[in-house]
């Protein structure tokens, strides 16, 4: 076997391009300048320079920002009146969007930090609504759940998994995320969470987005929390937490009806629930099963295991209530793209307040691959709309190619017979 060796300037990373041309034809670089405005006058980057090379990092197969310094950086600078800034201006550009904590104070005296970044959150929104995945005066469904981040950062708390790191709120639409907002580990998911949410709805409600359905786990299941997503939502579905008063209720019922979901049988009934409000009209859906074993459960006296869902639907079935909740199951798979493939795994300051920036820029660049996905998904084979990044740079962005200048313009020479120019 013989080696050549050739000085060119040949990319192996050349679909980069396709994404920068995207990124600036969607029109986010103008939105983000726009919404956070020219940076100081030492600045020689615009924020929108930064986010698009820190989503040219990720969709690269980055893990890390410094990836731009140690690997990407010829490859990102080859490409015409693209400004490439260092690891280290990228890090200082997101200081420079974080708030200050806010602190909470339970009720046992203990101070929490909670960091609340409106601005960041409605430059990710109007961004959806800029690419047409979000569109004002229409209604979509809704999921909310608290998520452990663990890491070893300064600040980093116990949570209830006995590890340390952080227990952002993180609020979803379909499969985008729509708002964040970064809390100590140690506090409980119930803590403050009818604020965050309060604050969540009426930001999407400020840009025209309404919510048709919310879906949350027994971390929600509290009255105050009820209250706003009632309000804000026209349907609801909360996992209800077990208690006395509950296993009372489901003594006294008779008519369980068999269902089948997933390939397994239940027995489903429905129940009015009064628990919190007295004067409304909640209904208790309730699903059992037969226990792997005979242990005798003290307050029903079966060997069944319970699981009740509250809502105010009262015109699905219980299979239908029961299958919609159970579809929440996706949020998981978001969280681990965004752990495994957006760098939330690899948070990139020891401060809690400047990684919920970092959280929401990246959930931004989680937005905009959904939506650049989708476009290239229709002229690719290989590639749908659902495909992890992974296969996506080893299918797309992972071509030879180089910018050649000819006849007055700049030409982008692919090596392969795959058709990117469909995309232009």
């Amino acid at each position: 076997m013989k080696i050549q060796n050739f000085k060119t300037t040949v990319s192996p990373f050349a679909g980069i391009s396709l994404i920068n041309f995207h990124f600036n034809k969607s029109g986010l670089s103008q939105l983000i300048d726009n919404e956070l405005g020219k940076r100081g006058r030492n600045g020689s980057y615009q924020y929108s320079e930064i986010i698009r090379n820190l989503c040219n990092v990720f969709l690269s197969g980055g893990d890390v920002i410094e990836d731009i310094n140690t690997h990407l950086r010829e490859h990102l600078q080859s490409i015409p009146d693209n400004n490439v800034p260092s690891a280290d201006t990228v890090l200082r550009g997101i200081k420079e969007l974080t708030t200050e904590n806010t602190i909470y104070t339970s009720e046992a005296g203990i101070d929490y930090n909670f960091n609340i970044n409106e601005k960041l959150n409605r430059l990710n929104i109007k961004s959806l609504k800029q690419t047409k995945q979000l569109q004002s005066e229409n209604y979509y469904d809704f999921d909310y759940d608290n998520q452990i981040n663990a890491n070893h950062k300064w600040d980093a708390k116990p949570t209830y998994k006995k590890n340390t790191g952080y227990l952002p709120g993180i609020a979803i639409i379909d499969n985008k995320i729509v708002g964040i907002e970064n809390r100590d580990g140690n506090a409980n998911v119930k803590f403050k969470q009818a604020e965050t949410l309060e604050r969540v709805y009426s930001l999407l409600e400020s840009e025209g987005i309404y919510i048709n359905r919310s879906r949350m786990d027994a971390g929600s299941y509290s009255k105050e929390i009820i209250d706003v997503v009632d309000k804000h939502s026209k349907l609801f579905y909360i996992r209800a937490n077990k208690s006395d008063a509950l296993f009372e209720q489901i003594r006294t019922i008779t008519d369980w009806q068999d269902v089948e979901i997933n390939y397994k049988q239940y027995q489903v009934a429905s129940i009015l629930f009064r628990q919190f409000f007295e004067e409304r009209n909640y209904r208790l859906v309730i699903m059992r099963e037969k226990g792997k074993d005979n242990q005798l459960n003290l307050f029903t006296n079966d060997n069944c295991i319970y699981r009740s869902i509250l809502t105010n639907d009262h015109q699905s079935t219980e299979k239908e209530v029961i299958e919609y909740y159970n579809q929440r199951g996706s949020v998981e798979k978001i969280f681990d793209e965004m752990n495994n493939d957006f760098g939330w795994k690899h948070l990139p300051f020891s401060f809690l307040n400047q990684n919920n920036s970092f959280m929401i820029i990246t959930a931004m660049i989680k937005n905009f691959y959904n939506y650049v996905v989708g476009l290239i998904a229709d002229k690719f084979e290989g590639i749908t709309k659902t495909t992890r990044l992974k296969r996506f740079v080893f299918r797309f962005i992972a071509v030879a190619g180089k910018w050649v200048y000819q006849g007055r313009q700049w030409v982008l020479k692919l090596y392969t017979d795959r058709p990117y120019y469909r995309l232009i």
